[in-house]
């Protein structure tokens, strides 16, 4: 489950990192998957030159990428994403799905001078297309480096071309370290039932019409209202006589979408009149 995202300027040794990656996991048993961008480049047709100066190919592959990577996740396998990833938002977006899979996640970041990765390039050119200098001075130019104190980017490793591999951090960093815990943003909003939303919005619009009503009434002052759904008790409204129809439905439309995320199929409808009443109370301005 525990997934590694790999990064650096073009030809910085970051395949090799990730087969590094995948021989010092595998000897302490565990099964790694990588997924490789100069595969996800092959598979969609491209030429990888002709890739990089294509805005929507390149999202579309990495669009592939992401997609590979979370079909991967498990409880598990380890995923290493070998990729420029040179991108911090897109980053922050496997991020979000580290946290949403409640696993683990650390960046390595290939660490190299850009006339030493040129180097490289001219010369490592057995098993693969070398980049061409437009498109390497673009990528070094667009590359957004790792930050240590970037959440999504720590746990951060930065290691030189000519640095052994840190073994035991690493290991400790995927399996003795807590999971990422999702937050709102990154879990999906709990589902309700279409019944449930309906007569949700109904209850509310039926309390907001008996305020208005009594404020053409010339009422002032607190406002006891009933619903069908509401116990026999009546339900006290406090809120101010100059709030108009605009802005009480504005509260109810926060209540609504409120409710939408924070409900489960198994919520029930006789608390919603109680629960909107006193949402009510407390988001008016007095």
């Amino acid at each position: 489950m525990p997934l590694v995202i790999v990064t650096g300027l073009p030809s910085s040794g970051k395949s090799t990192r990730a087969e590094q990656i995948k021989h010092c996991l595998e000897n302490r048993g565990k099964t790694v998957n990588i997924v490789s961008e100069e595969n996800c480049i092959q598979l969609a047709g491209f030429e990888k030159n002709d890739m990089f100066r294509d805005s929507q190919k390149e999202k579309m592959v990495r669009s592939n990428m992401k997609s590979e990577a979370l079909r991967l996740l498990n409880k598990n396998d380890v995923v290493v994403i070998d990729g420029s990833n040179y991108i911090k938002g897109y980053r922050y977006e496997i991020f979000c799905a580290s946290k949403a899979s409640r696993t683990t996640q650390c960046t390595v970041y290939c660490a190299i001078t850009k006339d030493q990765a040129w180097a490289f390039n001219e010369t490592d050119n057995k098993n693969r297309k070398a980049y061409e200098k437009d498109v390497f001075d673009a990528l070094c130019l667009r590359y957004e480096e790792p930050q240590h104190n970037n959440r999504w980017d720590s746990p951060l490793f930065t290691w030189f071309p000519e640095e052994e591999l840190d073994e035991e951090n690493l290991f400790n960093a995927l399996y003795t370290t807590k999971s990422l815990v999702p937050n709102l943003s990154t879990q999906n909003p709990p589902l309700s039932s279409t019944n449930f939303l309906f007569e949700m919005d109904k209850i509310t619009q039926e309390i907001i019409d008996q305020v208005l009503s009594a404020r053409k009434l010339g009422l002032v002052g607190s406002v006891k209202v009933k619903t069908a759904n509401s116990s026999k008790q009546m339900l006290e409204v406090d809120v101010p006589a100059d709030m108009n129809a605009a802005q009480l439905n504005r509260i109810r439309r926060q209540f609504l979408n409120y409710m939408k995320l924070h409900t489960t199929p198994g919520s029930t409808i006789d608390k919603i009149p109680s629960m909107f009443v006193q949402f009510l109370n407390s988001n008016c301005d007095r």
